[in-house]
């Protein structure tokens, strides 16, 4: 039971967990993403692992590019992607697949009378295909992901299908990039036992540019902009008045835009070594524990490349009783 509560805190804190099905969608299994605060859209470079999250940054830079990531998640559970992308040619431009899955470990089950009924496992997978393409002989490109979705949890098993759609800017000159994105709009074709639920919608905008004179790129993303208000009162932090009275957490407007709120910089983006750090708001504001400071919400990580090899490690701060270890390969198989 200790585990599934920590399970369970960590993963909603980016998921809006309770409310659709599917939510292993949303996490985030590369290190570069990971470190970046775990909303980074704007990467239009060699990293093939971008356009799982931005089906508009595929380009021609991933062309025979293949990336392997990693997860070591809380407890038991562990999870990952694959990448890879590929340039047909000038006219058709660069096609993207790419799988990611979820492995929630072992469990072992009880009836309502506490007897012994073995142990059981669950896990989920989705498959994508993506493509991007230029507007005109403008500066904004627009992409899309297929995504096929399965599901098996203990003896229930769903189907689903979802696409993600996003459109990009990408001023060469300033080196700045702005892009919306929409994930995850699709439905369930099986479903577990009868009930049909909604798959976690999200939509974000972010931001990014490299600094003229110094080797930084810097990120902003506001996600899950469909939902508002996004932030809820904390029962832990109520307050009592001297007449015995407790009052909630108020949440304010300010809470609320900040908690949407995803930063990360890049120390040395096109350079053999690199150094990144994020912050994301929700993670600290949901999952800091009450007059104790566990850093929650911050994240860090490396890059090191070795010929045609880029080996990157996260490590992402959740709870003080768990946090997160993301390891990632980048191979140049041109």
């Amino acid at each position: 039971m200790p585990l599934l509560c920590l399970f369970s805190s960590a993963l909603c804190f980016a998921q809006l967990g309770g409310q659709s099905t599917y939510q292993f969608l949303n996490l985030v299994s590369s290190p570069r993403q990971a470190a970046l605060g775990g909303k980074a859209l704007t990467n239009v470079d060699y990293d093939v692992t971008q356009a799982l999250y931005n089906p508009a940054t595929i380009n021609d830079a991933m062309d025979n590019q293949l990336a392997l990531n990693y997860t070591n998640y809380l407890g038991d559970v562990s999870y990952g992607s694959i990448a890879y992308a590929y340039t047909l040619d000038r006219r058709t431009q660069t096609i993207h697949v790419g799988a990611t899955y979820v492995n929630y470990g072992s469990f072992d089950g009880y009836d309502e009378n506490g007897n012994a009924t073995g142990s059981f496992s669950g896990s989920e997978a989705a498959l994508s295909a993506g493509y991007a393409v230029q507007l005109g002989y403008s500066d904004f490109y627009f992409g899309a992901n297929l995504k096929f979705i399965t599901s098996s949890l203990e003896q229930y098993n769903s189907f689903g299908i979802a696409t993600d759609l996003g459109l990009l800017y990408v001023d060469e000159q300033l080196e700045f990039q702005a892009t919306l994105v929409v994930r995850n709009l699709g439905t369930q074709i099986t479903a577990y036992h009868e009930h049909y639920e909604s798959l976690p919608l999200d939509v974000a905008i972010g931001l990014s540019q490299t600094l003229e004179h110094i080797p930084l790129r810097w990120h902003i993303t506001f996600e899950n902009l469909q939902q508002w208000p996004i932030g809820l009162p904390n029962p832990a932090r109520s307050t009592t008045d001297l007449e015995g009275n407790q009052k909630a957490e108020k949440v304010g407007f300010l809470s609320n835009v900040v908690r949407h709120t995803v930063l990360g910089a890049e120390l040395f983006p096109d350079k053999g070594f690199n150094i990144r750090l994020g912050y994301n708001f929700r993670r600290a504001e949901e999952l800091r524990i009450v007059e104790q400071r566990n850093f929650s919400g911050l994240s860090a990580g490396f890059a090191v490349k070795i010929n045609k090899l880029r080996f990157s490690y996260t490590h992402a701060k959740y709870t003080a009783a768990g946090n997160s270890n993301l390891f990632g390969l980048h191979i140049d198989l041109q």
